[in-house]
């Protein structure tokens, strides 16, 4: 790699392109064809060249080891990194805008490098640099887990007694001072590496190795070798969630922590999964996702520069390219030979008005389901009631199934009808606007906040709101900073057991219930207090909404019908861009799509959500932690603003895109024909 750079052997420098040929010579045509040829090899290491290789050396065997990438790719930072960013917050107190933060990081190694890599890896050796992603991405998980190993083990105040404390027995001074403040929210930047080091490797994928699919396919074929591929890097996110959602079941440090009971002379849990403290082991399948990706850097390393049969379909394929005169300009300047020539190639493709129409359209589109994809755990788990494991589980199997669905279905259609560039746009307007149709899912399914006292209601009629300290428990010495929600038998929530008034708890078939409590009032149930043997219970009380398979209906198909214009976004600015600046094209658009789509995305909603917020997590040294309760009403109606917006705005650029594209001229389709005619015979 040339320019100024350091040079790095594992590449090869910068060839001629095999892009597909320009109508303008007949003689350079046959000469693209024969070098192409040249450049087309065996699959192996060297000379090492196996025939049991050679099955692999086709489009299919590189769409093979390419959706595997994007398999492990999707597992860990769409699927892993999202189910596991509540438990995040709660390990290290983070809040949600921080957390946003270190979901963005990935974008912010992305946009950088992407415009470099595509620039540079244009007329590289494509695979090769896919071995990199491969090796940069298994590093990338192995950082993300290492707080896990460093932190020491989790420390969730067992020791602290939960129930109203009797004034003038002994207990612990909960005094403020400055060694009580944690170093855990340091850990966030060892986040943020592992982060931008994910993104280093998930750079060439999502370009080159996008660009690779189309250079060795039919331009029918195309759309749909894209969609499998991108539908294959969805099915990551859904492994992830699944996977890691269950892993969420086992205690953060594998070996539960338990205690003698000195009533009962036998050993008691302190915690389960019902526990609001309980975290789970987030860290594992990071581990795991190492090894597996470090695997895949063999199959990448043996593919050839170009795969067999390449160049005769470079030879057959016409152009589509927005008729500014960039064509002509690209085919006799050569751009791309070296790094003096990336100012005039981005200027280029930035004076493309159909493709950066398309590109902010698809920004917009992004910045929503980034946001989605992180907090739509939390918006279940908050809105309806649900453990934080049941809601990453929920949330991957309807999101992610929904979005790879799309893609295939697209993919499908666009090939099946052999689109041409404005009819892909076209088909863009209607999918975008159908997702528009069914965002109202926000307005009607929606869940309002189940009675917390101190919250949203007093207690009893004493004490004020937004306060969790009332006359029933003023003498208690409640710490603000222990959360243990318990529901009382007048099915009103309160933060704590102390925060309740209960003075003594007992286990009754190894479950715990809270007795004498001061603030609960009485059952609401006619039949009295005779069904009750207790007056609280450990956990948030039961939620009595019950739109939750509405919502997750309606939320399905609008993503499906959102991701319907994802692939033929791709097709669409492969078609409307020279041929020689399609991986490019692609690197400037994942610039806009993280400076403008997935870096704000996961902080605007997080920035969102914590508005929504109307319980933080405040410890005696007055610093705020994580939040505890959401306005759901809020939230809810804050999701479905930012995401309406965007809609609306991505349909706008859609319809711009459709009106300023020129096709080319009709005799230049006829002298392309006439081309390829004597490039057979040259043949």
């Amino acid at each position: 790699m040339k320019g100024g750079g350091i040079e790095n052997p594992v590449f090869e420098p910068p060839s001629p392109d095999l892009s597909r040929q320009h109508p303008a010579s007949t003689a350079g045509a046959g000469a693209g064809v024969s070098e192409a040829k040249v450049e087309e090899g065996p699959c192996g290491w060297g000379r090492c060249t196996p025939k049991s290789l050679q099955l692999c050396n086709n489009p299919e065997g590189y769409l093979a080891a390419y959706s595997l990438l994007a398999i492990f790719q999707g597992i860990v930072v769409n699927g892993l990194i999202n189910i596991s960013i509540s438990t995040i917050e709660k390990r290290y107190d983070l809040n949600s805008s921080l957390t946003g933060l270190i979901s963005a990081s990935y974008d912010i190694a992305f946009s950088i490098l992407s415009l470099f890599v595509s620039f540079f890896g244009e007329r590289g050796h494509k695979p090769r640099w896919l071995a990199f992603s491969a090796f940069m991405l298994g590093l990338g998980s192995l950082t993300f887990s290492l707080p896990h190993f460093s932190s020491g083990k989790y420390h969730y105040g067992a020791k602290l007694e939960d129930t109203c404390q009797i004034p003038g027995t002994s207990s612990v001074n909960f005094t403020c001072s400055a060694k009580t403040k944690s170093s855990l929210p340091n850990y966030l930047y060892v986040f943020i590496l592992g982060q931008l080091l994910l993104g280093v490797g998930g750079t060439p994928l999502y370009t080159l190795g996008t660009a690779f699919i189309d250079d060795s396919v039919a331009k029918h074929q195309s759309s749909l070798y894209i969609g499998i591929g991108y539908a294959m890097s969805l099915l990551g996110p859904a492994i992830g969630y699944v996977l890691g959602g269950q892993l969420l079941n086992i205690y953060i440090d594998i070996q539960i922590p338990e205690r003698q009971d000195t009533t009962y002379c036998f050993a008691l849990t302190e915690m389960d999964q019902d526990d609001p403290r309980w975290l789970g082991a987030w860290w594992i399948p990071f581990l795991a996702c190492f090894f597996a990706i470090w695997l895949l850097i063999i199959p990448f390393s043996c593919f050839p520069k170009h795969l067999p049969g390449t160049a005769k379909i470079q030879a057959e394929k016409n152009s589509e390219t927005h008729n500014d005169g960039s064509e002509v300009l690209v085919e006799t300047k050569n751009l791309g030979k070296s790094f003096k020539d990336f100012p005039v190639a981005l200027l280029i493709l930035l004076k493309n008005p159909v493709l950066m129409s398309l590109i902010i359209a698809s920004s917009s589109e992004a910045l929503v389901a980034t946001g989605f994809a992180t907090f739509l755990p939390k918006f279940i788990e908050n809105q309806f009631g649900k453990t934080s494991s049941f809601s990453a589980t929920l949330g991957g199997l309807v999101l992610i199934p929904a979005a790879a669905l799309g893609q295939i279905i697209s993919g499908i259609v666009v090939s099946k009808c052999k689109m041409d560039c404005r009819s892909i746009i076209k088909f863009m307007i209607g999918t975008c606007s159908v997702a528009l149709l069914l965002n109202t899912v926000f307005l009607f399914a929606k869940c309002g906040n189940e009675p917390f006292a101190g919250v949203s209601e007093t207690y009893n009629g004493a004490g004020t709101l937004y306060n969790l300290t009332a006359p029933c428990n003023a003498n208690c010495r409640c710490l603000h900073s222990m959360y243990y929600p318990v529901c009382g038998r007048d099915e009103v929530q309160y933060f704590s057991p102390c925060f309740a008034g209960c003075a003594s708890h007992l286990f009754s078939n190894m479950k715990k219930t809270y007795h004498n409590c001061s603030c609960i009032g009485k059952p609401k149930r006619e039949n009295g207090s005779e069904d009750f043997l207790y007056e609280a219970v450990p956990g948030k009380c039961p939620t009595q909404c019950k739109f939750l398979p509405l919502f997750l209906t309606f939320f399905f198909f609008a993503v499906v019908f959102t991701f319907m214009a994802v692939t033929p976004t791709t097709v669409a600015i492969f078609r409307c861009v020279p041929d020689k600046q399609r991986s490019f094209a692609l690197g400037v658009q994942s610039v806009f799509l993280r400076l403008l789509g997935t870096i704000p995305g996961p902080i605007l909603f997080g920035v969102a959500i914590d508005k929504s917020c109307t319980l933080w997590d405040i410890n005696e040294c007055k610093t705020k932690g994580a939040c505890w309760v959401y306005d759901n009403e809020r939230m809810a109606y804050l999701l479905m603003g930012i995401s309406a917006a965007c809609k609306v705005i991505t349909i706008i650029f859609v319809v711009m895109a459709v009106c300023l594209y020129k096709p080319p001229p009709a005799s230049a389709a006829l002298s392309q024909k006439d081309s390829e005619m004597v490039s057979s015979i040259h043949t």
